[in-house]
């Protein structure tokens, strides 16, 4: 089944300065990047990977304009990088509204087989870099005094059992606790914390980490026969993002075709 025609944007970002981790290539964060430029904002990208975050800023940068788009290195497991990240987004673009946190790393291996290493290297990035992102996201925010919006990456295995996931759900299940929890303390100063929960959407590392027999599997329990594009999560985290969702705090949202 084809999927549906791209969403143009509607300036629903104007002028609004964005964070967005893990955003280099073709996933969810590169994604994301764009949808944001397109609805208007500045971003400040991060990304493990310095040569394609290189990539990624001089492509956006030609098409959104430099001063629109700036990057820096960030391995999220790294608490200096974490806030050389955000120092140098609020020194580039002069503040920060906006942080996506979507650096996640998955896998597979069975629990019976899973090795410490295996089981904390997805944790420390899934989990506790999301902590370390949004933790220097609210104390910027709280400076600054003006309100804003933190969106989390979490994922439906967060609430549903799949084999050879134990890691990664555990992970996912600890960012949406993480959102619910970090959403009450933020409330305080304005700042607005939800998540999103993709179910399947298709990109080169999901294909380097997933067997074809399990993609078949996955696409198969979407209603609508076919994989998300990265674009159709990025529309929500534009949603979460923007004024729209305006009275929205500590939820995560869901976006899946997945059959009941």
């Amino acid at each position: 089944m084809n999927g549906p025609p791209y969403t143009p944007g509607h300036h629903l970002l104007k002028d609004r300065t964005a964070v967005i981790t893990a955003a280099a290539g073709a996933g969810i964060g590169g994604a994301t990047a764009r949808r944001f430029l397109e609805e208007g904002a500045r971003i400040a990208i991060g990304d493990a990977h310095a040569r394609r975050l290189g990539e990624t800023e001089k492509a956006l940068a030609a098409e959104f304009g430099a001063d629109r788009v700036t990057a820096l290195p960030c391995d999220v497991t790294d608490e200096e990088q974490v806030r050389a990240l955000f120092a140098h987004a609020e020194q580039a673009h002069g503040g920060l509204d906006i942080v996506v946190n979507n650096a996640g790393l998955g896998g597979t291996a069975d629990l019976v087989d899973m090795t410490d290493d295996q089981w904390s290297r997805v944790l420390d990035v899934t989990l506790n870099g999301t902590f370390r992102c949004t933790r220097a996201a609210l104390r910027s925010l709280r400076a600054a005094g003006r309100g804003g919006v933190v969106v989390n990456n979490a994922s439906v295995v967060g609430w549903r059992a799949q084999t050879g996931q134990a890691h990664y759900a555990a992970a996912k299940a600890g960012v949406m606790a993480l959102t619910r929890c970090a959403a009450l303390e933020a409330a305080a100063f304005g700042v607005r914390v939800n998540a999103v929960a993709p179910s399947l959407a298709m990109h080169p590392h999901l294909v380097k980490v997933t067997s074809e027999e399990l993609l078949a599997e996955l696409t198969a329990r979407e209603a609508f026969g076919r994989y998300a594009e990265p674009w159709e999560v990025a529309n929500v985290i534009v949603f979460l993002a923007s004024g729209y969702s305006s009275y929205m705090t500590g939820e995560t949202v869901s976006v899946s075709s997945q059959r009941a």
